[in-house]
Parts: structure tokens; C-alpha cells; sequence
């Protein structure tokens, strides 16, 4: 049927009008973009943060805007593995099908600005350390650690002594890494004296941990006492993944005694592979504390290293995606603040739920696409109360094909957990969750601050 070419005319001069009459939102930085970028980005995105560039000022974030709405439509970022139609924790990295829009829009229309004065002087920095202060002691090296540039995965074991006034209480430990490109995790212990030690700040330099055993690494450290004896030791007073940010709990949860010589026992400090020579400063905070301990935090782990084995044991052979996972039951009941996966390269899923002893279940976290590069410490908005009896079970899929892209070895190799080695081309199967023993109301404590 032919057309003429009036009525086409007529037709295109209509869209064109009932187009431009459509009133759309013109985005901006100040007012659209600051809070998104702000809420989920930042954290990481900062002058001393685990994120190699900041995004903090406007031209932080203009200058990228191509980049950021690529990553956040693809759901590369902003990084948050856990599931949140599983389970929720505080600071989650999510953002909503409006939140990538509004990114995506205001790169297309050209990054305005908004009203920026007001950013003039921002300081994110102070933003997310709000509460936290300045520190009352600083723990240094004494010489910057070396990182050969051999393409090797390094676990060291590390002393940082001290001596203060008196004996006083802890709040917070928090690691600072210098070197954020190799440093990939560090767990830290608290050692106490309680007799003097005449050589207590005599400080060695790092040992291998692969080297050593746990026994022979302390002693090379100068851990012990002259007579032998071994100081106490409070396990897991600092630990750090990239994009770990410090964490305070409510008043009275946490926190530790020291006393006068105190040292902070560094196991493991894992430096990541380097094709070239490096070096590393790391440093350690600590932040005293008037009230002494109420409730110390204590740590389970379950799986490698843990109270419960991993079945079948672990060892994945070449192209094979296979199921493993552990369980435990609860001899006493527990209040649970904090859960830390953990596995290696060829992980792919991980989940873990509570079943309690009259067969209802509590989903304690799922991820659905493991990522080793992402490994976070997930602490719940309101302590989680589990009931003596309670079997905590993990499961977990592991892929050891060409189709894993993080696989270590072409062709796929044997890969196995090795005694608990924190080798990247081994593998763990790990939920480390840090709790409290239950007292009666604890289901009612919010750990958000924010609530």
C-alpha cells in the first residue's frame, strides 16, 4: 500500500515533537552520582585505600565515567560476592537496575558536575573512620620487607614487639598494608607477657613459614621466655583481605588485655607472586581502651585446620568440577558476629547454613560465583543466636577445567589442601566464624551502627 510522502513527513515531525515534550531527569554528580559512588565504591576508592585510584572528587569520577558504567552494567562492580536473597550483612556493595541507570545516564549526557563547592574539602578518609580516632601506639617494621621479583607466593611469620607504661586494654588492632598490589591476607596474634623477658624487643627479621614449623618459627623469632616457657596468646586480634576496612564492635563485644611487654605475632603475612623486586612497610595500629574486656571474641573454624574434617578429603583431579563440604555440631550454644569464607582458586560456590535441633534452617551465606580476589570478613547486622545442638554445615563446588579461568595450571593439574596450605595452587575448604559464647538476650544486640 503506498504511502505518501506528506503523511510520512507529518509522522517523523510527530515523534520528533512528543519526544522533546518528554521531560527526562538530567543526572549529576552532586546529586545522583556522589551518593551511589560514595555508598559502594569509596570505601575501596581512596587515597590509601585497597583500590589503586581514587574516586572521591568529581573529577575522580568524571574522568571514568565510561569505565564505571561498563562495570557496574556488567555486574563486575562494585564487588560484593555474597548473596543477598540469602542473607544480609552490614556494608553491602549492591547496587539497584536505578543506580546502574542513573550511572549510565549521566555518562551519556555528558557528566555534569552539580553544585560541587561543597566537595571542596571532602575527606572520605575521615568519613569512614568516624569513631575510630587517632591511634595510641604505632607498630613499624624495622626495615622494609623485600620481595623478590620471582613470580613466588611468600607466607612469613612476623614478631612486632613492644613495651608500654603499664598493663591497659586493646579496642582495636587495625593492620595498615603499605605494598596493597602483593600483600593478599594476615592474620595477627596477641602475645602477653607476664614475667619480663630481658631480650623482648630484640626484633628479627621475617622467617618463611614453609620453612619453619610453628614450634622452630618461634623460637627463630625469639618468642619464648629464657626458660622455655611461652607467653599468652590471644588468637586473632587483626586480620586483613583487600577491601577490609576496620571494623569496631558495639561497646563491651571484643577488646583484650595487655601487659606491659606485649608483642603482636604475625601468622601468616602472605605476600602475593611479583614479576619484578619490591618492597613492603606495613604497619599496625592499635587503639587503647579505658573499660577492660566484658566478652572477648573466640573463633571457630570449620573444615581445613578446623574442628570438622572435609569430605570426601580434598583433592580434585583434572577436569572434574566436584562437591565437597564439612559439618559440625554445636556442643554449646553460640552467639555469632562475623563469618569469613574461604577457599582458593578453584573454588566456585560456597554456602553454609545452620540446622537447628528441631530441623529448622538459618541461612548463614551463599556465593554463587567464588571469586579468591574478594574474600571479605561478613558481619551480620544483629548477632545470630545458635542453639547447642545446631549442625553448621558448609558446601561447597570446586572446578578444576579450562573452563574455570582462574585455574593455575594448563592443562589442569592434581590440586589438593595440603596440610592446610595457604599455596595458591593448593586448595581450603574454610568458614571461619568469630562468636561469642551465648548469653541470654544476645539475639537483640544490633552490631550495625547505623540502625
Amino acid at each position: 500500500m503506498a504511502v505518501s510522502l506528506n503523511k510520512v513527513l507529518g509522522f517523523v515531525i510527530l515523534l520528533i515533537i512528543s519526544s522533546c515534550s518528554t521531560e527526562t531527569k538530567q543526572y549529576n554528580f552532586v546529586e545522583d552520582v556522589a551518593p551511589i559512588i560514595f555508598e559502594n565504591c569509596s570505601s575501596c576508592h581512596h587515597k590509601g585505600g585497597a583500590a589503586p585510584f581514587a574516586m572521591v572528587k568529581y573529577h575522580d569520577v568524571a574522568k571514568r565515567a565510561k569505565m564505571i558504567a561498563h562495570v557496574t552494567s556488567s555486574g563486575y562492580m562494585p564487588p560484593w560476592p555474597a548473596d543477598t536473597d540469602y542473607s544480609h550483612f552490614i556494608g553491602e556493595k549492591t547496587l539497584s537496575e536505578k543506580e546502574i541507570t542513573i550511572l549510565n545516564d549521566w555518562y551519556l549526557h555528558g557528566v555534569a558536575p552539580g553544585d560541587t563547592l561543597g566537595f571542596a574539602n571532602y575527606n572520605f578518609v575521615d568519613v569512614i573512620r568516624q569513631g575510630i580516632g587517632e591511634p595510641d601506639l604505632v607498630l613499624k617494621m624495622n626495615k622494609p620487607f623485600f620481595i623478590p621479583g620471582d613470580n613466588k607466593d611468600r607466607f612469613m611469620v612476623a614478631k612486632f614487639p613492644f613495651t608500654i607504661a603499664s598493663d591497659t586494654n586493646i579496642r582495636l588492632v587495625e593492620f595498615v598494608p603499605d605494598n596493597k598490589q602483593l600483600v593478599h591476607h594476615v592474620n595477627a596474634h596477641l602475645l602477653t607477657y607476664q614475667e619480663t623477658k630481658d631480650s623482648h624487643l630484640l626484633q628479627v627479621p621475617f622467617v618463611n613459614s614453609e620453612d619453619h614449623t610453628d614450634s622452630s618459627a618461634f623460637y627463630a623469632l625469639n618468642i619464648p621466655y629464657e626458660n622455655g616457657g611461652f607467653p599468652i596468646l590471644n588468637p586473632s586480634i587483626a586480620n586483613y583481605l583487600p577491601g577490609v576496612e576496620p571494623f569496631i564492635y558495639p561497646e563491651g563485644i571484643g577488646g583484650a588485655r595487655i601487659s606491659k611487654q606485649s608483642a603482636l605475632l604475625v601468622k601468616d603475612f602472605h605476600f602475593g607472586p611479583s614479576p619484578k623486586d619490591d618492597w613492603d612497610d606495613s604497619y599496625f595500629n592499635i587503639y587503647f581502651d579505658k573499660e577492660k574486656p566484658k566478652r572477648p571474641l573466640k573463633e571457630l573454624i570449620i573444615g581445613t585446620q578446623g574442628v570438622s574434617p572435609v569430605s570426601p578429603p580434598l583433592l580434585i583431579a583434572p577436569n572434574i568440577v566436584k562437591e565437597f563440604g564439612s559439618e559440625y555440631t554445636l556442643p554449646e550454644a553460640i552467639s555469632v558476629l562475623t563469618l569469613n569464607p574461604h577457599m582458593h582458586l578453584i573454588g566456585k560456590e560456597f554456602k553454609a547454613f545452620a540446622v537447628l535441633p528441631l530441623g529448622d534452617t538459618i541461612p548463614l551465606i551463599k556465593i554463587k560465583d567464588w571469586n579468591f580476589r574478594w574474600q571479605y570478613f561478613y558481619t551480620f547486622p544483629q548477632i545470630i543466636h545458635l542453639p547447642k545442638g545446631t549442625i553448621i554445615k558448609v558446601e561447597a563446588l570446586f572446578d578444576n577445567t579450562l573452563n574455570n579461568m582462574d585455574n593455575p595450571f594448563n592443562p589442569p593439574q592434581f590440586i589438593m589442601g595440603r596440610n592446610g596450605s595457604m599455596k595458591t595452587t593448593d586448595e581450603m575448604l574454610q568458614l571461619i566464624i568469630t562468636y561469642l559464647p551465648y548469653q541470654i538476650g544476645d539475639e537483640l544486640i544490633k552490631l550495625d551502627s547505623n540502625e
